[in-house]
């Protein structure tokens, strides 16, 4: 079926350059010393995804197309671990000690403290 690699792709486009512009202001706004781009970006799709698994649940009227488009494509695109994992060594290299362990930890435990708002908020909603 040519229907879901489309769906997939579509997504993953919007993602991708959501991720790029988001990083980049980000990175105007606050400086490159430490990783802000990746760490909002990788931190706000924990909550989208949170959010739109669990309202899409028991939700007809969202299609499975539209939940590829979303899941798999735009979030799958739009946050990125490779990244996380490449400023952290940038952080290591440049032996900023102190913001690698705030930024490893953080990001991690942040995450998923955003995955689980999310849910909560959209299961508020249903």
């Amino acid at each position: 079926m040519v229907r879901v690699p489309l769906a997939i792709s579509f997504g993953a486009i919007a993602g991708s350059l959501s991720r790029y512009y988001m990083t980049l202001n980000l990175t105007q706004w606050l400086g490159t010393t430490f990783p802000f781009g990746t760490f909002f970006v990788n931190l706000l799709g924990a909550l989208v995804m949170g959010f739109f698994t669990t309202l899409s649940v028991n939700q007809t009227f969202i299609s499975p197309d539209l939940r590829l488009i979303v899941t798999v494509g735009f979030l799958g695109s739009y946050t990125t671990f490779s990244t996380y994992e490449l400023d952290t060594e940038k952080l290591l290299i440049d032996r900023h000690w102190n913001m690698t362990v705030v930024y490893g930890i953080s990001s991690a435990l942040l995450g998923v403290l955003c995955l689980e708002l999310g849910s909560y908020l959209a299961r508020r909603l249903s």
